[in-house]
């Protein structure tokens, strides 16, 4: 008989893996609420054009995609932007500004499944449309840094790398690159492989590829304002002045110790257009545990107004590795609040009616199924986790009361069957 396996590359999730899966999204909820992010969502299936106009090659190249039965040329999708984007676009103009909208959804990415990186993976998406200034970058990279420091972790454990595409257009351009030449060493920046560069335009000549080393070692915002001194670019004051706003803006939130300058990120999507960072744990054991930037241009690409736009993403798989390697992943439990020990078949017909009101009234209840010996089914009680035991038994059946019991401290009652809700109501309330 045939044994099937997960695809590679796809995860399973039992009830444990579920329950972490589960504590991650709570979290990054709880925190976009805070931040006044609302949520939305949208259908994993979109039109294949979507991404090969939008995304660039290297998402073209991971798509999970096919013709459907209509005909249509569509895909699983390999990230949200593009979609989120599209809706916005759809009703701008009935959107209040800032538009502050986040998701967490499940995408798919035709790539080899490696430590940290998945065909099938999770992500919380973060955005605001409609704010052209650093206002925007200071309340997602807040909003990024939160997300990490909400599962107690610091600044020893992770940090925000922050890079610029325009200044690197702008610093490209003084040295003579057109805008060819520019995305092209970009691309070979962002993958540390210059090969593509040189076979297209031959080697770098030392001189250039002397200064963009320079440039990429860059890490304050003291040096990038040195590198640029003797400048006479107005766009570059300008650009220098947002970096200035950017970095005052984080330090005066109490998260400097979070964010370096780092000029080696420059994020691989097409559509980047302005500030780019990405979040990493500390130790360097893990890849990017988050990603983002601004894309000023692409709601309109997408037959939108035009519309500024900046966001990020943070994937489920890198933050629980850094979750169980830093021991910050609690064990979780999920324990009934009351355990039923019953006797007979009489007694559970009397116990069935006090279980539904109590599990109606939104607590947890659980219950052997089957006839079982009462010394089995307190021990039962004990492992489920339950804080509170009620004992269905012949005499208490007869009296008209059920015997609850402390599982806390082991101390017993009884009580009127009339009470039973009220009862546990009060010693929950207490709690």
């Amino acid at each position: 008989m045939a044994s099937f396996q997960t695809l590679p590359g796809f995860r399973e999730f039992y009830p444990e893996d579920l329950a972490r899966r589960g504590h991650i999204f709570r979290l990054w909820r709880q925190n976009a609420g805070t931040f006044g992010f609302a949520e939305y969502d949208a259908p994993v299936l979109e039109p294949l054009e979507l991404y090969k106009a939008k995304s660039g090659d290297e998402i073209e190249g991971q798509l999970f995609n096919f013709t459907d039965k209509g005909g249509r040329d569509v895909a699983l999708r390999p990230e949200m932007t593009p979609t989120v984007c599209r809706l916005v676009g759809a009703k701008a103009n009935a959107l209040k500004r800032p538009i502050k909208w986040f998701s967490i959804g499940e995408f798919y990415r035709y790539e080899r499944a490696q430590k940290g990186r998945l065909r099938a993976f999770f992500q919380f998406n973060a955005d605001i449309f409609g704010e052209p200034g650093v206002e925007a970058e200071i309340e997602l990279i807040a909003l990024l840094v939160q997300c990490f420091r909400a599962f107690g972790l610091t600044e020893q454990d992770f940090y925000v790398r922050l890079s610029d595409r325009n200044l690197w257009f702008y610093f490209l351009e003084s040295l003579g690159l057109d805008e060819t030449r520019t995305r092209a060493v970009l691309t070979a920046v962002d993958k540390d492989d210059w090969a593509a560069y040189t076979q297209k335009f031959g080697a770098p000549e030392p001189v250039l590829r002397a200064e963009i080393d320079r440039f990429l070692k860059t890490r304050s915002l003291a040096e990038l304002e040195s590198a640029f001194a003797a400048s006479s670019s107005e766009a570059i004051r300008t650009r220098i002045a947002d970096w200035r706003k950017l970095v005052a803006g984080l330090e005066a939130m109490g998260l400097g110790a979070f964010v370096q300058v780092d000029l080696s990120v420059v994020r691989g999507l097409a559509y980047y257009t302005g500030f780019v960072f990405e979040a990493f744990d500390k130790k360097g054991e893990l890849r990017a545990l988050a990603g983002g930037g601004r894309y000023n241009d692409l709601v309109k690409k997408l037959g939108g107004p035009e519309l500024p736009a900046v966001g990020f993403a943070i994937g489920d798989v890198t933050t629980g590795l850094l979750l169980e390697q830093r021991g910050l992943m609690p064990t979780l439990v999920s324990a009934p609040d009351v355990y039923c020990v019953i006797g007979g078949e009489a007694e559970r017909r009397a116990a069935f009616g006090d279980i539904h009101a109590l599990r109606a009234a939104g607590y947890r209840v659980d219950y052997p199924m089957k006839e079982v010996a009462f010394g089995k089914q307190f021990k039962a009680a004990a492992e489920s986790g339950a804080k509170l035991a009620l004992i269905y038994g012949g005499d208490e059946l007869a009296k008209g009361v059920v015997k609850l019991r402390d599982l806390t401290d082991r101390t017993e009652h009884e009580l009127p069957r009339t009470q039973v809700l009220t009862t546990v109501r009060d010693f929950f309330s207490g709690q």
